[in-house]
């Protein structure tokens, strides 16, 4: 959604596909999200947008990780870099404050799509699915999980495919 380097999505499916083995397509991109914009806060409320993502159909796809090129936020918090369900359909990630950097954004995209897949946040301070409250905090941290949450999700991935139909 937006104005996105072609880059950067194609980093972040490469790294889930490189990470999980699953297939990750590149799906076209989608109008912006008017109806999201909160005129007080000069942003977007990621938790109307997933909501109306998880309504749209995919066709094929089971999971869905947007990118958006403007500000988000959830009520609870000033703004999020990222926002997902856990175990839902779709996650979102704000490209806005990370720059156009394709390795952030794929940072973020991971951490998302493990929320996707049942996975929490992580004490481990260099894993992707540890917390991230902001940009230096994200540059820290690796873009890969570590030995737990890699072996979480790849029983979380191996069940839903079985399941599924991935």
């Amino acid at each position: 959604m937006g104005d996105i380097d072609r880059i950067i999505p194609k980093a972040v499916a490469a790294r889930i596909t490189g990470a999980f083995g699953v297939d990750v397509d590149v799906l076209p991109a989608l109008p912006c999200p008017v109806y999201a914009f909160d005129s007080k806060r000069v942003q977007y409320n990621a938790g109307l947008i997933i909501k109306k993502l998880e309504k749209k159909q995919f066709s094929g796809f089971t999971k869905v990780v947007a990118l958006f090129d403007d500000d988000l936020f959830i009520p609870v918090f000033s703004f999020v870099l990222g926002e997902a369900r856990m175990g839902g359909r779709c996650a979102l990630v704000s490209i806005c404050r990370l720059k156009q950097d394709p390795l952030r954004a794929v940072k973020v995209a991971m951490h998302e799509f493990g929320h996707l897949m049942n996975l929490g946040h992580c004490m481990e301070k260099d894993c992707v699915m540890n917390f991230s409250k902001d940009i230096e905090h994200l540059d820290k941290i690796s873009p890969g999980m570590c030995r737990f949450c890699g072996e979480n999700i790849q029983y979380q991935l191996d069940r839903y495919l079985t399941h599924q139909g991935f």
